[in-house]
């Protein structure tokens, strides 16, 4: 393994938290994700399910975790289900967890091996009153394949008509969004790593570098500090492609005089970051750049200082929004005299700056979170006001990770280089 994983001691305690909310009488019951296939006979990296994770750290494909609270045998309230490993597997795909390393991972006594599970399941399932049932439920979420949950909810309902189906995802997606320290350590590390990787490409960048090498110089780094690799696909646009929003060709040359926006950052331990930061393939910001960048680094600032326990996201983002139109008309983009009449659907600030500023992170990248619910001590967020000026060619976003706290909040990324005169110090060494 890479990465250090969280203590056993942190798993046992989500499923316990889990555990004392589901309906009386009920099992739940969490799938592994698939192994997805792409052309041939190759499949795509593995990745664990976000939730199963969360309650085991198993990050195994053929996992399944059942919980029965109110089972009446105490082995049967808590279940790890493992695929069986053997010589041939090992041969070919390496050793599989074996019962005990999975209990000393996962601090579960009772594992057992996947081929056991049907038998387990009907017996419980006759014994209790019901199932919590789980499923991908992010609002941004469109899934246009058959999942493993999908196809387990189906197969529960024939099996099981008369017994009572609940969700699972509700009690799951409140519990993910408050972070525990064991968390809140991962994220740290990651964070880490991306401020490792952002200082080697620094070093790195001058004018004609293409953003693909770019890319290459922040994988060295990520995967030498025992990170899988990128939280998500980088973006790495220069020039005029710092204005479009999801840019993932990476594949123009560094311009003398242009912006690099980079938003890219490192998942360690199944755990993500995700940063962004705008430099001058030169070295150095032109006059209109950095009044740009100081405008937006004072949006960045004030947006920190509101995002804070009890306010809810929508109500934010509105504020958010009017910081950027001031500065927006300082920068001369905004008439004064225009915003009075503007649209409150559409308003004209949305034309520089068209996404939003913040969104839960965690195991996943946008990490599940509730729509209503008020932001609240634990919560992790990312900050990433943008302002993004096509006409002259040029785009600046900034983004860093807080932990929401009592006071004040925790920047994870306080000590990645965000500062302009910094960045242009550090880039002329």
């Amino acid at each position: 393994m890479r990465y250090q994983p969280a203590p056993a001691e942190f798993f046992a305690a989500n499923r316990e938290q889990l555990a004392s909310q589901l309906e009386p009488g009920c099992l739940a019951i969490v799938n592994a994700d698939d192994m997805m296939p792409r052309g041939a006979d190759a499949t795509l990296p593995f990745l664990q399910n976000s939730d199963l994770y969360y309650l085991t750290g198993v990050d195994q494909e053929q996992t399944i975790l059942l919980l029965f609270p109110d089972a009446f045998l105490e082995e049967d309230r808590e279940i790890l289900f493992v695929r069986e490993t053997n010589d041939h597997i090992a041969v070919w795909e390496g050793a599989k967890l074996n019962r005990e390393q999975a209990t000393e991972l996962t601090g579960i006594a009772k594992v057992r091996w996947l081929t056991e599970f049907d038998d387990v399941f009907r017996r419980l399932m006759i014994e209790g009153r019901g199932i919590h049932l789980n499923t991908n439920e992010h609002l941004r979420a469109h899934i246009e394949v058959e999942t493993r949950d999908r196809r387990f909810i189906e197969k529960c309902k024939a099996q099981f008509p008369l017994h009572k189906f609940h969700r699972l995802a509700p009690l799951l997606t409140a519990q993910r969004m408050i972070k525990k320290p064991a968390e809140i350590d991962l994220l740290q590390r990651a964070c880490d790593i991306t401020d490792a990787g952002f200082r080697r490409v620094l070093g790195f960048l001058k004018p004609g570098v293409l953003e693909y090498e770019v890319e290459a110089e922040f994988l060295y780094e990520f995967i030498r500090a025992g990170s899988r690799g990128f939280a998500y696909p980088p973006i790495i646009a220069s020039g005029k492609n710092n204005c479009v929003l999801h840019y993932g060709e990476n594949d123009k040359p560094c311009g003398e005089g242009d912006l690099l926006l980079l938003d890219v950052a490192a998942e360690y331990g199944g755990y993500n970051s995700d940063m962004t930061r705008t430099i001058p393939v030169s070295g150095r910001y032109s006059p209109r750049q950095l009044d740009v960048y100081k405008a937006l680094l004072r949006v960045f600032r004030e947006s920190n200082s509101m995002l804070r326990p009890g306010i809810l996201i929508r109500e934010y983002e509105k504020e958010v929004g009017k910081l950027v139109e001031s500065e927006l008309i300082q920068l001369g983009l905004l008439e004064k005299s225009k915003i009075a009449d503007q649209d409150k659907d559409a308003p004209l600030y949305k034309k520089y700056f068209m996404h939003g500023t913040s969104h839960h992170l965690g195991i996943d990248v946008h990490d599940v979170g509730l729509t209503y619910a008020r932001v609240a001590e634990g919560m992790v967020f990312t900050i990433e006001p943008g302002i993004y000026i096509p006409e002259e060619g040029f785009g600046i976003r900034l983004e860093n990770d807080v932990v929401v706290g009592t006071k004040n909040n925790i920047d994870l990324m306080n000590d990645i280089p965000i500062e302009p005169e910094e960045i242009e110090d550090l880039m002329n060494l």
